[in-house]
């Protein structure tokens, strides 16, 4: 006999721009939101009844109107202030979960000057949230960042590791290091001031990644997160995956030409991958 388990639904990629003008001064913003809800809705499962079912299609215009109406400065506050309407107004919903991905425009300068209507792209990196939250219980809030891709040079390298007879990697004291990363952390404190505790976690991140000397991606890994804890003290807990994306010494011996660490083929297939979280 069969029986539904755990079960949601909702709506994905909600793209939306929006545009907040304070006289010539203008703020650009685009989001990409998921939604998924949690609830009574076994029957429409068991017994094709769809009586407690929001359509999906109202969900995509619940989060035009909503954003319409909407004051929030951070895509923290906008996801709560989204999920926050969806439980107020639908009894068969027990929890709501919504994400937000925000692509990085930034404010245009041109001949030294800040352009008040002019954005461009400033990376391919997105911000993102995962807010969370049962109908009478606290926000949950995961902030971070997708797609951090870094990179430097020098002060990168890696030796000491395991040899054994499918070992061909050679040791390294002055290697690439190149990332793409993810990185997710978790609120302590129950109203942060969002937008800031992020610039503060990106710039111990990036000021940790272009200093450290770098014996390996865990070690690099593990002190930017420290770095991260202690920019941030309003966080309890920070994950980092950083894949190791590679940049292999091209072999110029055929040609007659040496290679002193000047020309490499870049890899992103197969990379390494490394994870942790590091806490307080």
């Amino acid at each position: 006999m069969a029986r539904l388990g755990e079960n949601r639904y909702g709506k994905s990629r909600v793209r939306l721009s929006r545009i907040t003008r304070r006289g010539d001064h203008h703020e650009f913003n685009e989001w990409s939101v998921r939604v998924l809800l949690h609830g009574d809705f076994e029957s429409s499962f068991t017994e094709a009844d769809n009586s407690k079912i929001l359509p999906t299609d109202t969900m995509k215009n619940t989060v035009y109107s909503v954003a319409r109406a909407s004051k929030a400065e951070t895509i923290e506050e906008f996801a709560m202030e989204l999920g926050n309407y969806l439980l107020g107004n639908n009894p068969q919903v027990t929890k709501a979960s919504v994400e937000v991905n925000e692509k990085s425009w930034e404010r245009m300068t041109v001949d030294g000057s800040s352009e008040p209507t002019t954005f461009k792209l400033g990376g391919p990196e997105l911000q993102t949230v995962v807010a969370m939250r049962e109908k009478n219980g606290a926000w949950s809030v995961t902030s971070g960042v997708d797609g951090l891709t870094i990179l430097k040079t020098t002060k990168s390298a890696f030796t000491g590791y395991i040899k054994d007879k499918l070992t061909t990697l050679k040791p390294a004291t002055d290697r690439i290091f190149g990332t793409c990363a993810t990185v997710i952390w978790d609120h302590a404190s129950a109203a942060p001031d969002y937008a800031d505790v992020r610039a503060r976690i990106i710039a111990a991140l990036l000021k940790e990644f272009s200093a450290h000397q770098s014996m390996g991606v865990q070690h690099t890994l593990f002190d930017m997160g420290k770095a991260a804890l202690d920019a941030a003290p309003e966080i309890a807990r920070i994950t980092l995956t950083m894949p190791n994306l590679h940049h292999l010494l091209a072999d110029l011996t055929p040609f007659g030409q040496d290679n002193p660490n000047h020309i490499f083929v870049p890899i992103d297939e197969p990379h390494g991958y490394i994870e942790a979280t590091i806490e307080r």
